[in-house]
């Protein structure tokens, strides 16, 4: 990786390099998804079975689109029980996290009688979308399904690619029937987002969709936004690391090559105040580049989007922080938690040497689902909250509404909307022009 001082420059040519991995720079996928949409929203099961064959060599019908209970039951025979034991233990720590975030309606009484309030209700279907392709991710089955879980949505479907042979990958199955999915599709990419989005004969429309997934994902997802609710528009993956001379450069060169190696367009930073730990840790990538089985991968994603920045003081280092704002950022400082205090911007903060980023994508309890490509200066982790939503409760009193009628009245007529004015006028007797009928 390449060592550069932080300056105006450096660090504007890294923000210009990351934004080329956003949404924003595939047009030529942006017309392809368009016309996938299309086609599913016009067309339901026989679009999505076309794709199916196109995309997933796989031959889809109605009738086994849909994942049954005898599969589900050959997936567990095929997964190691050790593996089982392990997703049950994930999910134990993932959802006593996620019960912390559950937020109750509330109400409140004024003394003129007035009653204020919010109602807290659950989504009534949820769309999870998990990866396929070149490796199972059960994990991110559980850090979708669970928080849905647990805010009490009424119907969670998940869709997924299917191989050639038509089955969903065993560990994939395994992870959602230990969540509580409902209904598995064996549906990939645009189309199976489209399917969501809009309804087909086979899979009926849901509320929001969450879940990452592949470029032609990601452009779907954005595309039926507002048709549906969805969590976000997730790039690659991203990690920073901001340290001083006391960290260790073995560990932080394999917690960087952690999140190189999910694809060529990841991104790993190093931060530091140590041009000693920016020289070790180079030494260190080259040596695990000599074993680790995705190595290519790896020096592609470093090569484009790997990046060492020497910083005059941790001041100056939490600045380009919050700037970056990372998907993950760890701190390895003398005080990390002092630092941690002026971080504004990450998805998700690892305190301390033993804070591994990879504890948090599986097992630690907090959603691994972030923010990336600096929205974590706007966006949140995915939650409890995602699955929720708020309605006001407002009763009024005839005196509570006499105490403030002259008031709305006044305001109303500001913004020159007499009928707002006149809907609270004829209740006190105080209307203009036409009166009730005596």
């Amino acid at each position: 990786m390449k060592i550069d001082r932080l300056t105006k420059e450096t660090f504007g040519s890294i923000q210009d390099s990351l934004l080329k991995r956003s949404a924003n720079s595939y047009p030529k996928q942006e017309a392809a998804v368009a016309e996938i949409l299309e086609n599913v929203k016009k067309n339901g099961d026989k679009a999505v079975f076309e794709y199916e064959k196109k995309f997933d060599h796989c031959e889809l019908t109605a009738d086994n689109i849909r994942v049954t209970p005898e599969e589900e039951e050959e997936a567990y025979k095929l997964v190691d029980p050790e593996l089982v034991g392990v997703i049950q233990r994930a999910i134990k720590r993932i959802r006593a996290f996620h019960e912390h975030e559950r937020q109750e309606s509330w109400f409140m009484t004024e003394k003129d009688g007035m009653v204020l309030g919010q109602r807290v209700t659950p989504l009534h279907r949820a769309g999870v979308y998990v990866p396929g392709g070149k490796a199972a991710y059960p994990s991110s089955v559980l850090m979708n399904v669970i928080p849905a879980k647990v805010a009490g949505v009424d119907e969670i479907v998940m869709c997924t690619p299917p191989g050639a042979d038509g089955k969903v990958y065993p560990t994939t199955l395994v992870a959602a029937k230990e969540a509580g999915v409902d209904t598995i599709f064996k549906v990939g990419g645009a189309q199976a987002i489209a399917a969501m989005a809009y309804g087909t004969e086979s899979i009926r429309k849901v509320d929001k969709i969450t879940g990452p997934g592949n470029i032609y994902v990601a452009l779907a997802k954005r595309a039926v936004y507002g048709h549906v609710s969805i969590d976000s528009v997730a790039g690659p993956s991203e990690v920073t690391v901001l340290a001083d001379d006391t960290a260790d450069a073995h560990c932080i060169a394999a917690d960087l090559l952690s999140q190189a190696e999910h694809d060529e367009l990841a991104c790993a930073i190093l931060v530091t105040t140590s041009k000693k730990l920016a020289e070790d840790v180079n030494r260190e990538i080259d040596g695990y580049l000599t074993f680790l089985s995705r190595a290519d991968i790896i020096r592609k994603s470093l090569d484009n989007f790997g990046h060492i920045l020497l910083v005059d003081d941790l001041d100056e280092g939490v600045a380009a922080v919050n700037e970056i704002a990372p998907e993950h950022l760890e701190i390895e400082t003398r005080e990390p938690f002092l630092v941690m205090t002026k971080v504004r911007n990450a998805g998700a903060m690892f305190i301390g040497p033993n804070s591994s980023e990879p504890l948090g994508d599986y097992f630690a309890g907090p959603n691994h689902v972030l923010p990336t490509n600096g929205t974590a200066k706007f966006f949140s982790a995915l939650s409890v909250d995602d699955f929720v939503k708020k309605s006001s409760i407002i009763y009024s009193s005839r005196e509570a509404l006499e105490n403030m009628h002259s008031d709305i009245i006044r305001f109303a007529k500001a913004e020159k909307l007499t009928a707002h004015a006149n809907a609270i006028q004829v209740r006190f007797g105080e209307e203009e022009g036409n009166r009730r009928p005596e």
